[in-house]
């Protein structure tokens, strides 16, 4: 598996791994019925750098990193990922926290906050925290899941000292 900066021309790509994620509407706060456009203006825009992760010519999934706040907030970084269906269980997610842990410590950052993980998504939280991620907060009942119904999110965050 390769890691790189994404290019204008992965963004078909980038779409294809975005869109069924988008469209379950299980594991992000996004609008199930966001176009294209407005999801690729999202993920791929200038306040922030986003990665994909291939095999060849297949992409495996995508991130971007940016700052989690502006001023005072700015030394803290924020991550989102998606990884193709095609993909899950291939180790993706992992390596992909991996470079972006990597990627954050060299551009400064003290540590990394994930703002939104819905509850239910199991394999995320059970991943960020074996990549050294606690739960520092609850948001109880904040996201309305499309068949749980409304479901907690957590704060999570790990030091990047």
């Amino acid at each position: 598996m390769h890691m790189r900066p994404a290019k204008l021309d992965d963004a078909a790509e980038i779409w294809k791994v975005m869109e069924p994620i988008i469209r379950a509407g299980e594991t992000y706060a996004l609008p199930r019925d966001m176009s294209q456009d407005e999801a690729l203006a999202y993920w791929m825009n200038s306040k922030q750098e986003t990665f994909v992760a291939t095999d060849g010519n297949e992409l495996l999934g995508t991130y971007f990193l940016r700052a989690n706040h502006s001023g005072g907030g700015n030394h803290i970084a924020n991550c989102g990922y998606m990884i193709a269906q095609t993909a899950q269980g291939r180790g993706v997610g992992r390596q992909m926290c991996e470079h972006s842990i990597e990627r954050a410590q060299s551009l400064g950052y003290r540590g990394m906050q994930f703002n939104f993980v819905v509850s239910t998504n199991e394999r995320a939280v059970h991943l960020w925290q074996f990549m050294g991620f606690e739960i520092v907060g609850r948001l109880p009942q904040v996201f309305r899941h499309p068949s749980r119904g409304f479901v907690d999110a957590f704060v999570m965050f790990r030091s990047l000292l």
